[in-house]
């Protein structure tokens, strides 16, 4: 099958979304299902207002059209809400095409946050847009409750996996503390640095041993200096990112809006246990599986967390693989020839 798949999200920019999709993309084109990626690297852009590293595409429905009539595509997914995800949709509904879509992020919440606009007006935006979908994909069954509660149709489940050759336990590093100046325990935190992530949850807890944060964003200065005491690296990608987290002792999730959090299964997946409290994405993937806690005391369920063996997590975490995720998604589509 040969898909077109639209997206405002995609390298360089760092997040869960463009890991997935990522990986994706890559399973479908080993498997025999040739994708084209209409994206933001593909255009004009300019950036997002409070996000300078997301990337907006300037008037792109003539070369939206473009990209799409020239790979002759089976079906169309549009994985974003963006400027390219708009110009697909209306293609889509203007020619009479089928089309599936996906909820990979909270924006109602977000923008709430950031901007104080109404959650009740950003979700009816969404309803509409996502309306004439054959399939709206979402990774857990929380958010289609919810998004079914919030009259969104055509829920369709669409799940994640983890690269368990790359977040291994094997590649703990026995000094990782002293290279980094680290008492243990470690507890991490691996995401974006912003408001959404609601990581002061995390950062004002007193906690035993060293706190560490990898990832970028808006919001890295002002924790810098807000909490010296938090170690703070910045970005990590690939082997470096698979280091650290093997090497870490608890892996602390305080985002409160998720709707997965695929740094859960890769703290997992490097033997890692978890610490979140109890809400969509680490009660889909964790629940009462053993190889997390789950509180509304952030800090109890980080030292609680402690005890966890590694070996669990690191066996639970094997149990979902990208393939799978692929052919649920393949199976999810829209086809139309």
């Amino acid at each position: 099958m040969r898909i077109a798949l639209v997206s405002d999200a995609w390298a360089p920019q760092i997040n869960g979304v463009v890991r997935t999709l990522g990986m994706l993309v890559a399973h479908l084109n080993a498997s025999g299902h040739p994708v084209e990626t209409v994206t933001p690297d593909r255009f004009r852009t300019i950036p997002c207002p409070s996000y300078p590293e997301i990337r907006l595409a300037l008037r792109p429905r003539r070369r939206v059209a473009a990209l799409i009539d020239g790979h002759r595509p089976d079906a169309i997914h549009i994985a974003t809400e963006g400027p390219l995800g708009m110009a697909a949709r209306s293609l889509c509904l203007e020619r009479g095409l089928p089309f599936t879509t996906a909820f990979h992020t909270r924006f109602p919440e977000y923008i709430a946050a950031r901007f104080a606009v109404p959650i009740s007006w950003t979700y009816g935006w969404l309803r509409r847009f996502h309306a004439p979908s054959r399939g709206v994909m979402v990774a857990t069954e929380t958010v289609r409750r919810d998004l079914a509660a919030r009259g969104f149709a055509k829920l369709k489940h669409w799940g994640r996996g983890v690269d368990d050759r790359l977040f291994d336990p094997a590649r703990r590093e026995p000094e990782f503390d002293r290279d980094l100046g680290l008492t243990r325990p470690i507890f991490l935190f691996v995401g974006r640095i912003a408001v959404e992530k609601n990581l002061p949850a995390l950062l004002d807890l007193d906690l035993p041993g060293s706190t560490l944060v990898v990832g970028d964003g808006p919001m890295l200065n002002e924790f810098r200096r807000r909490y010296p005491a938090v170690h703070f690296i910045g970005k990590r990608e690939g082997e470096a990112l698979a280091r650290v987290y093997a090497s870490a002792d608890v892996f602390v999730f305080p985002s409160l809006t998720d709707t997965f959090g695929l740094v859960l299964l890769e703290a997992l997946a490097s033997g890692l246990p978890v610490a979140a409290y109890p809400v969509a994405g680490p009660l889909d993937i964790i629940g009462d599986s053993g190889v997390g806690v789950l509180d509304r005391d952030l800090r109890r369920a980080a030292l609680a967390a402690l005890t966890i063996p590694r070996d669990r997590c690191r066996a639970f975490a094997q149990t979902h693989s990208w393939s799978a995720s692929a052919q649920q998604f393949l199976d999810n589509l829209a086809p139309f020839r």
